[in-house]
């Protein structure tokens, strides 16, 4: 398959600039939904799955491209794997740094049962292709962790600060550097399915 130009159904700069940087080798032009005045699809599914389907199909009919949508979360063990496929609206305003907020506040709440800080990043890509129906191929990619007692780090986006990856050296996701979490990522191992399904042939 060979696809020049793919749209990123987000609207969410940070996400956006990730997938470019890692779609960048394969010489593919990436453009968001914002750059071409697309709306932010609203998300009425209950899964992962479900919601990068919705927003693939529905961008790709209106741009006439193929497009690629995210949909991702964290899910936290304590709080019975929330806030999971309602982490964007988790945040109050999607203000992610009260969201960190809001989330250690309620896991200080449930550790009095639950110790465990235990949790997991979960990314499902769809991509849709003009003239299909409403079917999307789909990649997924997790990566297990714990939430820290602080924020910390000023890379990455969302609860970035907060992620530490099994995996790594102890730093969250915030303190590494973008190659660095790319290698370990949900997205960046939903992205390398991805990359070698379409791009590897």
């Amino acid at each position: 398959m060979e696809i020049k130009k793919l749209v990123i159904a987000s609207h969410n700069q940070g996400k956006v600039s990730e997938i470019r940087e890692m779609l960048k080798p394969y010489g593919v032009e990436v453009v968001s939904a914002g750059e071409l005045n697309l709306p932010d699809v609203e998300e009425t599914e209950t899964t992962f799955e479900g919601n990068a389907t919705l927003k693939a199909v529905e961008l790709s009919k209106l741009s006439g491209l193929p497009c690629l949508a995210d949909d991702s979360g964290l899910c936290v063990d304590a709080l019975g794997g929330r806030p999971g496929v309602y982490s964007a609206r988790y945040a109050p305003n999607r203000d992610f740094d009260k969201g960190m907020d809001k989330l250690l506040a309620e896991l200080a709440d449930a550790n009095l049962k639950n110790p465990s800080r235990k949790a997991h990043f979960v990314c499902c890509l769809a991509l849709a292709l003009p003239g299909t129906t409403e079917s999307a191929a789909l990649f997924k990619g997790f990566v297990d962790g714990q939430i820290a007692t602080e924020k910390a780090g000023s890379n990455g986006f969302g609860f970035d600060p907060l992620f530490v990856p099994d995996e790594g050296d102890g730093r969250t996701f915030a303190q590494m550097s973008h190659e660095e979490k790319d290698k370990i990522s949900h997205r960046g191992r939903a992205l390398g399915r991805f990359v070698k399904e379409i791009f590897a042939n």
